[in-house]
């Protein structure tokens, strides 16, 4: 069945032909030998087989096929210089209930391909290239459904797919997508634009009495309004301590603070991700200000110091010794600042990492391997808490897209178990943190394109984070 909400939009593709066909040249070259499976997604039901969720292609499928359809997927053979585009087309049926769409062959001619056989045929396919000994490269499944089919065509048992998938294909894929063409920062900027949109209306909305669902489901609406989709299910919580608190129907409280992570998605799944921490009442109490403005510092630190061939493992610890110092000078942390984070103590008030890669997939290929993605032989991925979910640590390259996104959290349950353990008592003022147990928590997250020797925003403009700028367009804009 072809998912209703997709037809008016199959026959678009973000770039023309030869994109795709480069792209899958220069993935020939990189893999160097074999066939490489690549499978699109099918529809995902929710409650019964016909009632289905907006459909969301696969990124690496789009990436180098650009179709948008359901029930598809690519052979890419190398050896033999052949690609396929693997589908079946409509019946009548489906083009009563939801209208005409491209065939198979138009689709391949579309991206380039040069030939089409239907899904009945992959395995024929498969076999032919396993008895001429040929290598098979698929990437790791993230869906049940992809998993039976690779099962079916390969019998690799869903259990064993991760690890047998093809560590040459994730490397060059990973290659290919983490630089951004121009087009596909256009097309970024485009997402952060709505996302700008998104955000400034959760801060016109943020009063007290309004409750977060209200916001969130709002925002998500500006999302829904320009033909796209939101990139995560919204954060927005007074509780921001919950690094992914999501909105429940609770009013917002006079005094607390409202934390709003989100992000829009284009048609063609490139993504924005921000997030801002709003006042209630409009002005930041003295408290709030003093631990907002140590986490815009870290932020715009940030983005001074990230460029070209700088380790982000690196600003993620410069930031954390900001973070340090200033915590230290309120008296909530105490001892040496290198020492408290060599041992991760600041881990306690940020146990997130600085920030992700971001494309076509919000936390960019994260589903390909966090260790392959954000790391390399260079830089490994630490086992400490907090750093232990910094997802990149790798030299920056131009091109690369990040998010910058520090924050600090009080979080009720965390604090008590370290101070139960002893943990870091060498450099935490567990007293002091007491009065801080009903705080919440701060982030603010904006999105970075690394340039020749820096990088700069993405977005043309630029949702309010400084206190000032908070507090002048709250008076300004709520009603």
């Amino acid at each position: 069945m072809i998912n209703h909400l997709l037809t008016n939009f199959v026959t678009i593709m973000l770039f023309d032909k030869q994109t795709y066909v480069a792209r899958r040249n220069d993935l020939k070259k990189k893999v160097g030998n074999g066939i490489i499976l690549i499978f699109g997604n099918n529809d995902a039901p929710y409650n019964y087989p016909a009632n289905v969720y907006k459909f969301r292609q696969d990124s690496c499928f789009l990436y180098y096929f650009g179709q948008h359809r359901d029930g598809l997927a690519g052979i890419i053979d190398i050896d033999n210089n052949r690609e396929y585009l693997i589908g079946n087309d409509i019946d009548i049926e489906d083009i009563v209930w939801y209208g005409s769409v491209n065939s198979v062959r138009d689709m391949a001619d579309e991206c380039g391909v040069e030939f089409t056989a239907p899904m009945s045929d992959l395995q024929k396919l498969v076999d032919q290239a396993k008895a001429k000994g040929q290598k098979i490269h698929f990437l790791p499944p993230y869906r049940h459904d992809i998993q039976i089919q690779i099962m079916d065509l390969l019998g690799i048992h869903p259990s064993r797919q991760r690890e047998e998938a093809s560590l040459s294909l994730i490397k060059a894929v990973i290659d290919q997508r983490a630089v951004k063409s121009d087009a596909e920062i256009a097309e970024i900027e485009r997402a952060c634009a709505i996302g700008y949109e998104m955000h400034t209306t959760a801060m016109k909305l943020c009063r007290p009495g309004i409750t977060e669902q209200e916001i969130a489901g709002t925002i998500s609406g500006i999302a829904a309004s320009k033909g796209c989709m939101v990139s995560f299910p919204s954060i927005l919580s007074m509780h921001g301590e919950i690094l992914h608190g999501y909105p429940y129907p609770r009013p917002l409280e006079e005094g607390r603070l409202m934390l709003c992570d989100a992000g829009a998605e284009t048609n063609e799944n490139y993504c924005s991700d921000h997030t801002r921490t709003t006042p209630i009442s409009g002005k930041f109490t003295q408290k709030q200000r003093d631990i907002y403005d140590i986490v815009v510092e870290c932020h715009d630190h940030a983005i001074q110091v990230a460029k070209p061939g700088v380790k982000w493992l690196d600003v993620h610890l410069s930031i954390a010794t900001i973070m340090t110092e200033r915590l230290k000078a309120l008296g909530l942390m105490k001892g040496n600042v290198d020492e408290a984070v060599a041992n991760g103590a600041h881990a306690l008030f940020m146990p997130h990492g600085l920030g992700h890669m971001m494309g076509m997939d919000v936390h960019d290929m994260e589903g390909l391997g966090q260790q392959y993605v954000g790391y390399d032989d260079e830089v490994r991925p630490s086992s400490q808490f907090g750093l232990a979910s910094l997802r990149c640590g790798r030299r920056l390259q131009k091109g690369w897209v990040m998010t910058d996104e520090p924050g600090i959290y009080f979080i009720p349950d965390l604090i008590d178990d370290w101070k139960s353990k002893g943990i870091n008592k060498d450099f935490i003022n567990f007293e002091a943190l007491e009065s801080y147990k009903d705080f919440g928590g701060i982030r603010i997250e904006d999105d970075l394109l690394i340039t020749e020797d820096g990088c700069r925003f993405l977005g043309k403009n630029r949702i309010p984070y400084h206190t000032a700028d908070v507090e002048e367009y709250l008076a300004k804009n709520r009603g």
